[in-house]
């Protein structure tokens, strides 16, 4: 009777936290959205904030087979009211703190945000139906999902005003979603401490905290990318027919947000599943032809819209595909040769076929934290670049790593191998699409974030099991490479004397280096 009597008084506790969070919040949202002057527009943002307590309870739904610990939904709480916070304080202090351009005066921190969100208001405002958002507005969003999506909410719920936060309140709680399924996954495929630090960095990842706390369409595909993976691994393991469910619905989700991630996340779910070698065919073939029927609706949508979905699309895929390769590879070696002084220099001194992948590798690193470190800006936007640089420093290291341990290992499992092939395949892209850009090409990597975040898991919890010394020596390699940059660097911006001009000798100094501290390493160890 006593124990009853705890559980119900935990419970009332529990949805009490959790209705003082949401009025806290919601006058929070109200009175950021006007200047802490009023609070209209309270009943829009408390509607959503509803909504979004019953999503977190359809996530609920949807994993109910995994027995989800207390202390995991305390840091999805956490997580969303991060989120939240971040944003509200993009929206109040960017138009103080920034450098006073429009974007930033508006309270957004993406220019793509800005164009998308700035039309899904004039939409919502006007008297045309929804469905305009895929065909009127493509100069503010390409393909037009997010943008539905968004003057949807602002039809719905908005007032008078436009209420940039109301979007935001909307991806913080779409994208704390993708730590519960990258926990689920991780967890079945290799343990709950996998799992628990693959959500850690999915919920804390830097790029994922500021994307998750804007009106960005990664908010959205991350977590629906983990959503896919967790449907694909529940059927493999269980042959729960909800499996395949959960992955059609993805798929057609994504379409509308992005028919090429669309196209990327299929073809994900196709390369873990098929060369897992664990599962024949003739057992699977449900899940095969859920695969099937997505790709047939994803390229019967391309055909039938043609040039409203896919611009430029003149009905050969392999045209398109090849068209958009080479397009990117143009665009992107004109841009960081019009961008940069230095970047300019060194195509002048290397022959033009390796400019492609100098430019390549230059994305790679992006954000670079010596550059972040050292480079002048205002206050918060350095905080924010050198917040980001970090969390991809201390990622980058783990997936280069994972392909050499994922093949040590790969007779016992075919996982790792798989993640690391799509992972790197999507870094690729990303940086032929993005090259050097601060914000594009990490947000385009970001769309596997799930992955990476159960690589990282993986490889931590094996490592600590039996500890591989090449782990650390990657991270070496690594601070020894961004060490030798930071005087490269400071001769840049602050005329700092410093006789290492050329860029590779700067390399060279790093792979020197790295060399001399693994034989140290090496000797140590063998002692």
């Amino acid at each position: 009777m006593g124990s009853k009597m705890s559980g119900n008084r935990k419970k009332i506790l529990l949805w009490l936290s959790v209705a003082g969070g949401l009025i806290a919040s919601d006058l929070l949202l109200a009175g950021a959205s006007n200047g802490f002057v009023n609070l209209n527009g309270w009943a829009g943002f408390l509607s959503l904030l509803i909504i979004g307590v019953l999503f977190l309870h359809f996530a609920k739904w949807i994993l109910q087979k995994e027995d989800i610990p207390l202390k995991l939904w305390g840091f999805v709480a956490g997580v969303v009211v991060l989120r939240l916070l971040l944003g509200t304080l993009f929206f109040v202090k960017l138009p103080q703190w920034g450098y006073g351009n429009p974007v930033e005066q508006a309270g957004y921190v993406m220019s793509d945000a800005y164009k998308r969100d700035s039309a899904a208001w004039e939409l919502a405002q006007s008297e045309k139906s929804l469905l305009a958002a895929f065909n009127d507005y493509r100069k503010a969003d390409q393909y037009g999902g997010l943008l539905f999506l968004s003057a949807a909410v602002y039809r719905l719920f908005g007032g008078t005003a436009h209420s940039p936060l109301q979007m935001v309140v909307v991806a913080s709680f779409f994208s704390a979603c993708s730590l519960l399924f990258t926990w689920a996954f991780v967890k079945r495929l290799w343990g709950e401490k996998a799992g628990n630090i693959a959500a850690l960095i999915v919920g804390l990842y830097p790029d994922a905290m500021i994307i998750g706390s804007s009106q960005m369409r990664e908010a959205f595909t991350i977590t629906l990318a983990a959503f896919a993976i967790y449907g694909l691994i529940l059927y493999m393991q269980d042959k729960d027919l909800k499996g395949w469910g959960i992955d059609l619905g993805a798929i057609l989700m994504t379409i509308p947000l992005s028919p090429f991630f669309a196209v990327l996340l299929i073809g994900t779910l196709l390369l873990l599943y098929f060369f897992t070698g664990e599962f024949a065919l003739y057992r699977s073939w449900i899940f095969l032809l859920v695969i099937i029927v997505a790709i047939l609706l994803v390229g019967g949508l391309v055909l039938l819209l043609g040039n409203k979905l896919l611009p430029g699309f003149d009905g050969n895929f392999l045209n398109v595909i090849g068209a958009w390769f080479k397009d990117v590879a143009k665009w992107q070696l004109y841009v960081n040769k019009s961008s940069s002084g230095w970047i300019q220099k060194i195509f002048k001194s290397t022959p033009s076929w390796l400019h492609i992948y100098l430019v390549m590798f230059y994305g790679f690193v992006q954000p670079f934290l010596p550059a972040a470190f050292v480079a002048t800006g205002k206050p918060i936007w350095k905080g924010i670049a050198i917040f980001r640089s970090i969390g991809w420093a201390f990622l980058l290291p783990i997936l280069i790593y994972a392909p050499f341990r994922a093949v040590a290992l790969a007779k016992k499992d075919k996982f790792p191998v798989l993640m690391s092939i799509a992972v790197w395949a999507t870094i690729i892209v990303s940086s032929l699409r993005g090259g050097g850009d601060q914000w594009d090409n990490p947000r385009y990597r970001l769309s596997l974030l799930c992955l990476q975040a159960a690589l990282a898991g993986w490889v931590l919890v094996a490592n600590k099991a039996k500890p591989d010394p090449w782990l650390r020596r990657v991270v070496i390699a690594i601070g020894a490479v961004l060490l030798w940059f930071i005087p490269w660097y400071l001769r840049r911006y602050f005329h700092f004397s410093w006789p290492v001009v050329d860029v590779f000798k700067t390399l060279g100094l790093g792979v020197v280096t790295t060399i001399l501290l693994w034989i140290y390493d090496w000797v140590r160890e063998s002692r």
